[in-house]
């Protein structure tokens, strides 16, 4: 009994710090899918070598998408005339960063980590996606995005024109609309793997011994090559990763190690690796992880380093942000995402026991079949994305 009280308050406290930044960060997040088109997105990314990839690592950062909900809109961009470096960048940057993690960072970790993250992120989508560009040279494309309606489907883009549509929806029906995506369908999907974040992170803080961890993953080249085995095939997002890093630091892991797990872990995953071949082609993919594990193992190595020079002990300075917050703020946000949460929690736990009791449960299409669960951030499939 004991030990799941532990548990439970150091799942109570995390939820304390992070409660009120990822409600901030899922508010911009909505807001930037109601104010900024897709079409607009695909615009600018189908043409040269280095301006569609620069454009694309900077869309990609802020977008709150995890390792499997950015695997459609990449293709849909690709569809609509993305070069493959322009889709790999965007691949690499959306999942690894967003406002919604990065919010979290700020509130679990510290400011050093909180820049490190989307900077890392923004510079390993570049290197990847000029290193694609120039291996395999981009055709000029014709741009065909379709201008749809992202506030509430009114129009598909063929009948109306855009500039006709750009009159249909005022500012406070888009507002009304980024707040409905924010904390309806964006943390619908978000929410199971936060808290289950969350879970690991309550776990390993009250029952990993210190020693343990400081004996092998102290830091260094080994433990972050370690991070790498462990991060490259995990199926996590961004947010649900944080609190994870949060407890290996306090545990005595580096920082660097840390953010090479916060880099990896959201970015790749064997079932989205096993689509990309499809989406960008073999090589490419191999390019992607590579540049990934590479670019992870460089930064965390640097940002060791400046925790160094400084004199900064990542573990003093974690959560100093909450400090920031009256503990009525912290209270209201944990209380707020845990309201939140109850729909898309019950969604999930209806979903495993009607896979566990009903026969042929768990067949049909995974998770979103038939039961009620989100399909966005299930492990996705070859035959969700067009062949090359």
């Amino acid at each position: 009994m004991h030990l799941f009280s532990t548990i439970g308050i150091a799942l109570w406290h995390l939820l304390l710090e992070a409660g009120a930044y990822i409600l901030f960060g899922i508010l911009v997040g909505g807001l930037l899918k109601a104010f900024l088109s897709p079409a607009y997105i695909a615009r600018h990314l189908g043409q040269g070598r280095i301006l569609p990839v620069l454009k694309a690592a900077l869309f990609g950062i802020p977008m709150p998408l995890c390792s499997c909900g950015v695997l459609p809109a990449a293709a849909a961009l690709k569809k609509q005339g993305a070069t493959n470096g322009a889709t790999v960048a965007f691949l690499i940057a959306t999942p690894e960063s967003g406002v919604d993690s990065i919010g979290i960072t700020y509130a679990l970790l510290d400011p050093i980590m909180t820049v490190a993250r989307p900077l890392a992120a923004f510079a390993s989508a570049i290197i990847a996606g000029i290193a694609e560009n120039f291996r395999e040279t981009p055709e000029p494309t014709l741009i065909t995005a379709v201008p749809a309606c992202g506030v509430d489907g009114c129009c598909d883009g063929t009948d109306c024109p855009p500039a006709d549509h750009s009159r249909h929806h005022s500012f406070g029906e888009k507002v009304e609309a980024g707040l409905r995506y924010a904390f309806v369908d964006l943390w619908g999907d978000i929410a199971p793997w936060f808290f289950l974040g969350l879970l690991l992170g309550s776990i390993i803080t009250a029952l990993v011994p210190d020693n343990l961890i400081t004996g092998y993953l102290g830091g260094g080249l080994a433990a972050m090559l370690f991070m790498l085995v462990f991060g490259i095939p995990l199926y996590i997002c961004a947010s649900a990763s944080t609190p994870i890093a949060a407890a290996l630091i306090l545990k005595g892991v580096s920082p660097g190690a840390a953010l090479v797990f916060l880099l990896v872990g959201p970015a790749t995953n064997i079932a989205s690796l096993t689509v990309l071949g499809d989406l960008i082609g073999k090589r490419a993919t191999v390019l992607y992880l590579t540049t990934i594990a590479v670019t992870s193992v460089i930064w965390g190595l640097t940002v060791d380093v400046v925790y160094a020079r400084l004199g900064v002990s990542a573990k003093a300075t974690m959560g100093q942000a909450v400090e920031l917050l009256p503990f009525e703020v912290q209270l209201a946000g944990a209380i707020i995402v845990l309201l939140l949460s109850i729909k898309p929690l019950g969604r999930v736990i209806n979903c495993k026991l009607r896979q566990l009791f009903t026969p042929g449960g768990k067949e049909g299409g995974g998770p979103s079949a038939g039961c009620g669960c989100s399909g966005e951030c299930r492990p996705p499939a070859a035959s969700d994305f067009p062949r090359r």
